[in-house]
């Protein structure tokens, strides 16, 4: 069923025909080991905080609710870094031909590495946080990094990236043009190689390895709610732009609980609801969405699905949201001025969707008919991912102070 109004959150059942599945081992146990192994090497790793939100789950009906807040990942402010990092550990192992275990930290940052592999350039597209990780990567690992970032792109975050000794641009085309863009400058430099986390025909090696690095913090999450007796979470509601973080935690999460798999929410910004647009079509292909993608959520600005991850959420996910910027907006005001109690959770516009998709289900009857189909209810206990901080302070001033994009 599609709920369709001016304004107004549209959603769509999965009903979509299953595949093979072949791609959900991507995201196996194993592999999404291997990925904290490797993040855990550096000296300035830790987990990020699982913000328990007891206050709220009670006011909005629900048996609890768990909040992963990616704004203290590395320092950066979100969780990007953990895909192209472990990207690049993993090329430079195949590279080397070499496992991916023995790319600690203290081993690509030493003289011996530096005589045997020298340096490669990393190219890459983005809105901000996936150029900063990757700039920060490089910069850590001895590397080179080229980052373009498309149309709109926020000045703060293009500082940030530059900080990190990235050449960075600003372009005037949209992220699937800048997709393109960074791929051809990879192919005709020298040790060049693209960094991206969307998929497409004879490119789909690194996206999977990007996959599995962010499966740290999905692995991260399910240590933390069994430490507090949420033995698995009944919901995980989860953002996507190309959706490659969604099909990335989704995998992990049905590959942990094989046999009663939480059901899975998918929310996208309405400008760029490639995923939303296929579940809808129904036939199981991927659809695109083009033009210059304007929304708040910047993180979410992509039009063209992960091919890779596409086949694992038309598997797995229960619904497809597409949300209008207020969500958004609505999500950053409750978590960063939180119920008594709670602990407040600084999230950036594409990190809190999810909360605010939440509250429209559970506080009005407008939404009744997708909160019964997913069976939200006092007993439910949802895991969301806050997926950056405060990446854009004029913007999030706008939003929490001067309240931008009211809720409709």
């Amino acid at each position: 069923m599609v709920r369709i109004m001016r304004d107004s959150i549209k959603w769509v059942a999965n009903r979509m025909p299953k595949s093979d599945d072949r791609q959900l081992s991507i995201m196996s146990l194993g592999n999404v080991a291997k990925a904290r192994f490797f993040h855990s090497s550096f000296p300035q790793y830790s987990i990020t905080p699982l913000a328990r939100l007891d206050g709220m789950a009670k006011y909005l009906g629900l048996g609890g609710l768990f909040v992963k807040d990616e704004s203290f990942r590395f320092g950066l402010n979100a969780f990007k870094v953990l895909g192209g990092s472990f990207a690049m550990a993993r090329y430079i192992a195949k590279e080397m031909g070499r496992d991916v275990s023995e790319m600690t930290y203290d081993y690509l940052t030493s003289e011996a590495f530096r005589k045997e592999f020298g340096q490669a350039t990393f190219f890459t597209a983005t809105d901000g946080n996936h150029g900063r990780g990757v700039a920060w990567a490089a910069n850590k690992l001895g590397q080179k990094a080229v980052v373009h970032m498309p149309k709109g792109s926020s000045q703060a975050r293009f500082d940030n990236i530059a900080r990190e000794g990235a050449a960075v641009t600003i372009e005037d085309v949209n992220y699937d043009d800048c997709v393109r863009m960074a791929a051809a400058e990879a192919a005709v430099t020298p040790h060049g190689v693209m960094v991206q986390d969307t998929a497409w025909e004879g490119y789909e090696e690194i996206p999977t390895w990007i996959m599995q690095g962010y499966g740290t913090m999905a692995n991260e999450c399910a240590d933390q709610l069994r430490q507090v007796g949420v033995n698995r979470p009944t919901h995980v509601f989860v953002q996507a732009g190309v959706g490659s973080l969604a099909g990335a935690v989704i995998g992990y999460f049905t590959n942990l609980f094989p046999s009663d798999p939480p059901k899975f929410v998918v929310m996208e910004a309405r400008a760029a609801d490639c995923l939303y647009r296929g579940a809808l079509a129904g036939d199981g292909a991927p659809r695109v969405v083009e033009g210059d993608l304007q929304t708040i959520m910047a993180g979410l600005a992509c039009g063209e699905p992960n091919t890779i991850s596409w086949d694992i959420l038309r598997n797995h996910v229960s619904a497809f949201v597409s949300c209008p910027d207020w969500v958004s907006a609505r999500g950053m005001r409750m978590l960063g001025v939180p119920v008594k109690g709670d602990p407040v959770v600084i999230s950036g516009e594409s990190g809190a969707v999810g909360m605010g998709l939440l509250a429209a289900l559970m506080e009005t009857d407008a939404y009744r008919d997708l909160r019964e189909a997913l069976e939200l209810d006092r007993f439910s206990q949802v895991l969301m991912f806050s997926t950056e901080g405060n990446t854009d302070p004029m913007k999030f001033r706008k939003v929490l102070w001067d309240g931008e994009y009211p809720t409709v």
